[in-house]
């Protein structure tokens, strides 16, 4: 018994080293940085300990601004992507013959690098010295006034940020919530029928309680994506989100290790762990929540 004990501890070992030298230690490391204070990246002193990084980090401006962007996109893309993603899905459940054409070619935005989708929603949104870009043309096409989305009033730039991570997340929901449709097992469904139950009742009583783990996931994983958005911003702002208003609190921990502030790896750590809070946090909520509406 023992003998097989020590194979399984040997089989283990070099995950729980990889694991070791790439999560546990550099998780340590942040923490331990994050109540450093005034620490020096030159010469690796510091001149104290406390929650002066902390402190400073909620009263900065940037990083206020960062968690209003965080939370704006977090708030309007996770429900409308989800949301959105379903009523496709269905739409595409219904369709037999071209199902897997349409499923293609919706899932075809999540292969296709961020950074050359955002700059293609730059290029439709974005206001130069020649054209004013398709959208406007649009708009002006119905007789509204040109907005410029990129270099605009903040309603505005939040908009297409908004719009481009629904765009890019959409597809991974579509190919996830159209699987678990055509796992649904038609008995239900024939079982209805016979009984004469409405379609919006066969929706409520038996996709949503059959699908619910699956839309479950979905919102926690977008929760935690949209938490983490940097590359989004950076595709269709530019590398000085502080400038353009447009941060996030992933750009702001890159901006003080790397950035134009950068050398600041407490405050980076600081910044770090008060994001892990918000969504561990908000991921506990969401499971406490689950337990009453999710069926397994």
């Amino acid at each position: 018994m023992k003998n097989n004990q020590m194979k399984g501890w040997l089989y283990l070992l070099p995950a729980l080293l990889f694991l070791g030298a790439f999560m546990i230690y550099p998780l340590v490391d942040v923490v331990v940085y994050s109540f450093e204070e005034g620490y020096n990246s030159a010469s690796q002193t510091f001149f104290g300990t406390g929650l002066y990084n902390y402190s400073y980090v909620l009263h900065d401006p940037y990083f206020l601004q960062a968690v209003k962007n965080t939370f704006i996109l977090v708030i309007f893309t996770v429900p409308i992507s989800t949301g959105l993603g379903l009523l496709i899905s269905l739409g595409l459940n219904s369709i037999k013959k071209l199902k897997d054409l349409y499923q293609t070619v919706f899932f075809l935005p999540y292969v296709t690098n961020t950074l050359a989708v955002g700059l293609v929603f730059m290029i439709l949104f974005k206001k130069t010295a020649y054209t004013d870009g398709m959208v406007n043309l649009l708009i002006n096409l119905f007789g509204g006034a040109s907005v410029d989305f990129i270099d605009g009033p903040y309603w505005a730039k939040m908009f297409v940020m908004c719009f481009y991570t629904i765009w890019i997340v959409l597809p991974f929901k579509i190919l996830i919530l159209t699987s678990a449709l055509a796992s649904v097992d038609q008995v239900y469904y024939n079982a209805a029928k016979v009984d004469g139950t409405s379609k919006w009742r066969i929706f409520t009583k038996i996709t949503l309680p059959m699908i619910s783990p699956m839309i479950f996931y979905l919102v926690i994983t977008g929760f935690i994506g949209a938490f983490k958005a940097y590359s989004d911003a950076v595709a269709l702002f530019g590398t000085d989100l502080n400038a353009a208003g447009m941060n996030t609190i992933v750009g702001y921990v890159y901006d003080m290790l790397y950035g134009n502030s950068g050398g600041y790896p407490s405050y980076a750590s600081a910044a770090a762990l008060i994001l892990f809070a918000i969504v561990l946090t908000i991921t506990c909520i969401n499971l406490l929540v689950s337990r009453k509406n999710v069926q397994y």
